[in-house]
């Protein structure tokens, strides 16, 4: 099929030779390529450059703002979306708890994995700007004209590992410094709980450490998709140059 195409088109040059003059072979090369759906090399007009200087910038400025929603006090607790719960296994029993009038002590538990999750998560920032470090001229454009979270796609490609790292001896001085290990020591020893006695060797750090990138990436996936749509998030020259054609 792209045979004919081309084939098509430089007969068509060829033809209009005389009346028109020689067409450039540069102009019919632009031409064949849009018939064919080929990529020009600075797409849509941008450089790489300039290409590259925008998505780092949004980039920048979307995992500043997911860090900072995150890493503060009730940036996982009050906020529903990614607010950390009991582990799906217990979360039967916790619900048990509280129609018995023990729901304070559920309570204390959740608090204290929030806790721990917004303690750990202002590491990122760094580990992300490192990501953006290695960001490739190929890994930008398909970060552009990929879909609304593939940015956050990268990093999780790029940062899951390193995050959790980094997440996990903060989550776990947290975690002691707050009192989870006790109180979920003393939720497991509640009778409700006597029948999920395989909890005892659950790993509660590595679930926290889980969810709190669970909720980092939520948070940042939310961030990218404003600045790829909404006017108002695209808050320098460069971003609109970039993203303002794009909604």
């Amino acid at each position: 099929m792209k045979k004919r195409v081309w084939a098509s088109l430089l007969t068509l040059g060829l033809a209009t030779q005389g009346c028109l003059g020689q067409s450039p072979l540069e102009e019919l090369k632009k031409k064949a390529e849009a018939a064919l759906g080929q990529p020009k090399p600075g797409g849509d007009g941008l450089s790489d450059d300039r290409l590259n200087l925008g998505l780092k910038e949004a980039l920048r400025i979307s995992t500043g703002k997911a860090v900072a929603s995150t890493g503060r006090l009730d940036g996982f607790l009050k906020n529903e979306a990614i607010k950390i719960l009991l582990p799906p296994k217990l979360q039967s029993a916790g619900r048990t708890m509280r129609l018995l009038g023990m729901g304070a002590r559920v309570d204390e538990l959740e608090v204290g994995m929030n806790r721990a999750a917004e303690q750990a998560t202002p590491q990122a920032k760094q580990i992300f700007l490192d990501a953006l470090t290695r960001m490739t001229f190929s890994d930008a454009r398909a970060i552009l004209t990929g879909g609304d979270t593939a940015a956050t796609g990268y990093f999780k490609r790029q940062s899951t590992q390193p995050l959790a790292d980094a997440f996990t001896p903060i989550v776990r001085q947290a975690m002691l410094k707050v009192g989870v290990v006790r109180q979920y020591d003393a939720v497991l020893q509640n009778p409700t709980f006597s029948r999920f006695s395989s909890m005892q060797n659950f790993d509660l750090d590595a679930y926290v450490v889980g969810k709190t990138l669970d909720g980092l990436f939520y948070e940042l996936g939310q961030e990218e998709k404003r600045i790829r749509k909404d006017p108002a998030a695209q808050t320098t020259e460069l971003l609109r140059e970039v993203f303002g054609g794009r909604q």
